[in-house]
Parts: structure tokens; sequence; C-alpha cells
């Protein structure tokens, strides 16, 4: 699993599933656009909606959660990265939330 910046995951989100990973409390405060959210509790069951051969960027509020996700869709055949400092990095670089 690779640590990539949030620049280098602004630069990727058309060719990368951005992967939100995050409770719904605090997606509620703002996704980078067009990110998946799949809470971390419900990601074996909800594994089907990820596309295996589309690389995945996961994202939580501060890269703990989202690296140990990464980590674990490598082990199962996707091709994964985690964003580094999750959610706080990307607002404090100022970019687009929904």
């Amino acid at each position: 699993m690779a640590e990539i910046s949030v620049t280098e995951t602004e630069q990727r989100r058309d060719t990368a599933r951005i992967l939100d990973v995050r409770e719904d409390f605090e997606v509620a405060e703002g996704m980078i656009p067009g990110a998946l959210h799949i809470p971390v509790d419900q990601l074996q069951t909800r594994l089907s909606e990820l596309d295996p051969t589309v690389p995945v960027i996961a994202v939580c509020r501060n890269g703990n959660r989202s690296a140990r996700v990464a980590d674990a869709l490598n082990s199962a055949g996707f091709t994964a990265d985690t964003m580094a400092g999750g959610m706080i990095a990307w607002t404090r670089a100022g970019l687009p939330t929904t």
C-alpha cells in the first residue's frame, strides 16, 4: 500500500475510485466530489460495489483507518493506496468537498 498526497489524489480522481471509509456523521461534514462512501465496518459486505480493475484511493479523517482499508483491499486483489492526512489534509489544502 502506498501513501499518496492530497495533490496526487486530486490528480488521480478521474482514473481511480475514491473510497471514503468514514462514519456517516463524519461524511456529513463533506466528502471529496465523486467519492464512494462505505464505512469501514461495512466494507466486507459491500466489497462488490468496487471494481477490482479500477485503482482505489482510500480516505478517512486523518489516514489511519484508510491505511488499514488499503492494506485489506490489496490483500483481496485490488490495487489500493491511502491518502496521507485524510480529509483533514484535503480540507486544509482548500480542495473541493460536497
